[in-house]
């Protein structure tokens, strides 16, 4: 029996997840997210040579986030009429971030166009649009964690929690060809213990090959307690100067975290309530599942009734959906804060609360998120006096904080500890997911603690067993 697998994402980086698992009898993809971080990166996002969209049987997806779901639209646009399977709240938020991805691309081209009209150049055309999406959530089917199914002929799957956001799972893949069975594992993002709200990771038990991200090979984030105490003292201070506070934050798990840990302050009495400005309609929606999906939520979440007290008592988070709204928040007086996107503070509403702020010394700014390199979140963080937005120079008083723990990606000691359960089994092992600087520290300790010796294969290079 020989089992291909193609990797046509996220090797060597971080964007753009895609595996195709080839057997003599079916073809699967694992995930087919978007490739992200500039113009050569994203010029990838096609269909790969080859892939054939009308021979797949089916697409497994690992989670919501756009690096993993963002090419979706672009199979069954080419002619995929196969299942696309995943966990019920991962459908959700997919839903949401794919609506809101034809809607930005629908934006940029649009702007672009006007620029090459002028120009005489002929226009362009986005991935896709609103109906490519419809008809692609239209071929999802829901999956429950821990129950086994038949995605194609010959393959079973299995579903195991990865903690890395609301439905996030890792995946386990038996083959069976030629009175043989193998077992592949692909890993998925997987979160760090004791992430707010979401279950912790679920390791799997046996592969004979394993596909392990690596985003963070190279080190482990700041210990949550810290950062919650951190957090804690930034949060009280504030309170106590009546300061606003600007949280640049992405809007599908970040937000949720951070309004979370914000509650609990509230709710414990070590800050009287303020008002918390959800200024963000995506991240709005995307609160909304969360609230829908408290199955899925942790043992502190659920033991102490924090979801139902989220939902009931949140009387001080206050929605801002529409653009005046956004714009009334200047006038608001502190204490509060204001949550916004995007992360990065490279667009969005973030931008003009910055203008408006970053110039006034009882503005605080909480970093919550990773920055970019030349984004105006990390000239922020690396303490520059000015910073232009919006076309104007605006003088940096604010105080900055900056806040490394918040990651929703598991650490060089967590993905080893993973990695563990699988070790004595003797897969193969192939490190994904993450650029070389996290790839080779990691794979040099599994060579030294388990004897394994990972791959660290490139863009549309296969693996066989």
């Amino acid at each position: 029996m020989t089992m291909r697998i193609t990797l046509h994402g996220a090797a060597g980086e971080v964007t753009g997840s895609a595996y195709l698992v080839e057997t003599r009898h079916a073809r699967i993809l694992v995930d087919f997210g978007m490739f992200q971080g500039g113009a050569r990166l994203e010029a990838r996002n096609r269909l790969p040579v080859g892939l054939c969209p009308k021979r797949l049987h089916a697409v497994l997806v690992t989670h919501a986030h756009l690096d993993h779901v963002g090419r979706l639209p672009l199979l069954v646009r080419g002619g995929f009429a196969g299942h696309i399977h995943a966990t019920n709240a991962t459908r959700d938020l997919a839903a949401l971030i794919l609506r809101d991805s034809a809607k930005v691309q629908s934006y940029d081209v649009a702007r672009q166009n006007r620029k090459r009209e002028r120009l005489g150049k002929p226009p362009l055309k986005p991935l896709y649009g609103a109906r490519d999406v419809e008809q692609t959530m239209a071929r999802f089917r829901d999956v429950e964690f821990g129950q086994a199914f038949e995605p194609a002929p010959g393959i079973t799957a299995r579903y195991a929690i990865a903690g890395h956001m609301l439905g996030s799972a890792s995946i386990q893949l038996s083959v069976r060809e030629g009175g043989k069975t193998k077992t592949v594992v692909f890993s998925g993002d997987l979160g760090p213990p004791h992430l707010a709200i979401v279950r912790d990771a679920v390791p799997f038990e046996h592969a004979d090959l394993v596909f392990l991200e690596s985003t963070y090979g190279d080190r482990d984030n700041k210990p949550m307690p810290e950062t919650l105490a951190e957090f804690r003292a930034i949060i009280e201070d504030a309170a106590e100067r009546r300061a606003r506070i600007l949280v640049p934050a992405f809007a599908v798990g970040r937000t949720q975290q951070i309004l979370y840990h914000v509650d609990e302050l509230f709710c414990a009495g070590l800050v009287r309530p303020f008002p918390v400005f959800l200024d963000s309609p995506m991240a709005i929606e995307a609160t909304r599942i969360y609230r829908r999906h408290p199955d899925l939520f942790d043992a502190d979440a659920r033991v102490l009734g924090r979801a139902c007290e989220i939902a009931r008592r949140q009387r001080h988070v206050r929605p801002t959906p529409a653009a005046e709204d956004s714009m009334k928040l200047n006038d608001v007086p502190g204490p509060c804060l204001i949550m916004a996107g995007s992360g990065m503070c490279n667009a969005g509403r973030i931008l003009h609360h910055l203008k408006h702020g970053l110039w006034q010394p009882d503005t605080v700014v909480i970093i919550v998120g990773y920055q970019g390199v030349g984004s105006l979140g990390r000239r922020l963080v690396e303490g520059e006096a000015s910073v232009r937005i919006l076309g104007e120079r605006v003088a940096v008083k604010a105080h900055i904080h900056t806040l490394n723990g918040f990651s929703a990606h598991a650490g060089q000691s967590a993905l080893l500890e993973w990695i563990g359960h699988l070790a004595s089994a003797r897969p193969r092992v192939v490190l994904t997911h993450g650029e070389e600087r996290g790839r080779e520290p990691l794979a040099r300790l599994i060579r030294e603690r388990h004897g394994l010796k990972p791959r660290l294969p490139m863009q549309g290079e296969s693996v066989t067993l």
